[in-house]
């Protein structure tokens, strides 16, 4: 049997591929964008393809050739502050790209479950009286990523009612771990750290809204929830992904700070402050535990300790 995971050589992506590697028997087929460096997963069970998802004859190519019986898609511009300042082309590459999907997988008419990967950004506009939040939660995206998200979500609704296709719709909350790029919150803040701890950065450390509180969850427990929802997972419906509970970032720097032994002072930057900033978001993920018995495994402390390590690597 064979998995293909599009946005292979993604944060997200590539922790799914090295799960289903440990984890399963699959064939996997790595789609990743075309001036991508292709990532290195040492077996011979991963078949990489370089791939525009935005060029509908190639992707149904790609199924026509390789029949797979899962479909992982996880490729897409996912960095919210981008997306005030492209908002097309994040529509685009998030929203076309599972169009031509979706499109190939009813020309081939390919009996695959597909994993349709929306976001927690997509319920957008939060107040205190909608936490913690489950999928019932009014969508009211407040940024052009999030409505790409939403768009996301409702076409995998929309051609699972109107043709059939099995999508399972899943909206993670914030995911963390080693290999995420630095325009996000821990990885920024440990590549900082590093630097510093290295000589090639002044120690001084900028930073964001330090008081917004966040549900943070491992990308590594993460891709272990997608691979028992698009198992177990009922067609056509959605679950939230998150570990539960709010985490502000302040503590997260905190946390981080404790494990290093140089002197940082930390200032805030306008760089890095959203035009849209909600104060607290909680996810609610008993509907996904229910189904599946997930629940996440890795402890806010490790992931940042794995991160950092990651970073100290990468530097040195």
């Amino acid at each position: 049997m064979r998995a293909l995971v599009t946005g292979a050589a993604g944060f997200a992506g590539g922790h799914l591929v090295n799960y289903l590697l440990a984890e399963t028997d699959l064939e996997i087929i790595g789609t990743i964008y075309r001036r991508q460096p292709s990532p290195d997963f040492a077996s011979n069970r991963v078949q990489l393809e370089q791939l525009d998802l935005r060029e509908a004859s190639n992707v149904a190519e790609i199924l026509t050739r390789w029949h797979p019986e899962y479909i992982f898609h996880l490729a897409g511009q996912s960095f919210v502050p981008l997306s005030w300042e492209h908002p097309w082309p994040t529509f685009e590459q998030n929203v076309h790209s599972q169009l031509n999907l979706f499109k190939a997988l009813l020309i081939s008419d390919l009996d695959a479950k597909i994993l349709v990967v929306g976001s927690g950004e997509s319920y957008g506009a939060i107040t205190p009286s909608d936490l913690p939040i489950n999928e019932q939660t009014p969508l009211r995206p407040t940024s052009p990523y999030g409505v790409s998200k939403v768009a996301q979500d409702m076409l995998g609704w929309q051609y699972f009612h109107s043709h059939g296709l099995h999508t399972v719709r899943v909206r993670p909350f914030n995911h963390i771990g080693p290999g995420q790029s630095e325009v996000f919150v821990t990885s920024s803040f440990a590549k900082q750290i590093t630097k510093i701890e290295a000589g090639r950065q002044p120690p001084e450390l900028s930073h964001g809204n330090l008081d917004a509180q966040r549900d943070f969850t491992d990308v590594r427990d993460m891709v272990r929830a997608y691979w028992l929802i698009l198992n177990q997972g009922e067609p056509g419906a959605v679950y939230n992904i998150g570990n539960g509970r709010a985490v502000s970032i302040g503590s997260i720097l905190d946390i981080m700070l404790d494990q290093v032994d140089v002197a940082i002072t930390c200032q805030p930057h306008p760089n890095r402050m959203r035009p849209s900033d909600i104060p607290t978001i909680i996810c609610d993920p008993s509907r996904l535990q229910k189904r599946t018995g997930w629940q996440p495994h890795i402890p806010l402390q490790q992931s940042l300790r794995d991160i950092l390590a990651d970073w100290r690597q990468r530097i040195t």
